[in-house]
């Protein structure tokens, strides 16, 4: 199955988006879910956790800093890759001018509809480029 980023909705949140390739929530069968994660500069995600999956993160470009289990954050960059055990909780934050962008897994998948309930939540649709909205300066 050829799957394209373009055909794919995007999932938008005030730190960035996340665009879903593979999903058991659309193709019947899958296991798993694979996606791109992209982390606008200065921001991040909360502390959370996937109580059911596996997440790995595979850093494609940019710097940041990766929580873990609420130890002390890390610097990851391109090139890196992070396991982080179900239940787990754990946060990323861009600390670069350029955008972050990861590649996520779950195993096994479907953790992704939780992000659903997040603050500032939004689904645009295939096609639709995300704005990013940098905060005002002080």
């Amino acid at each position: 199955m050829h799957l394209r980023p373009e055909a794919h909705a995007t999932m938008v949140f005030d730190w960035g988006s996340i665009k879903w390739l593979v999903s058991p929530r659309h193709i019947d069968g899958a296991k798993s879910t694979l996606g791109e994660v992209v982390i606008n500069p200065g921001r991040g995600h909360e502390r959370h956790s996937h109580p059911a999956a596996d997440e790995v993160l595979y850093v494609i470009d940019g710097e940041g800093v990766q929580m873990v289990n609420d130890e002390e954050a890390f610097p990851v960059k391109a090139g890196d890759a992070i396991h982080i055990p179900a239940g787990v909780p754990h946060s990323t934050t861009n600390t670069g001018w350029r955008t972050l962008r990861l590649v996520v897994t779950y195993t096994p998948g479907g953790e992704e509809a939780a992000l659903e309930q997040a603050p500032g939540y939004t689904l645009l649709p295939p096609g639709t480029v995300p704005a990013w909205v940098p905060e005002a300066s002080a």
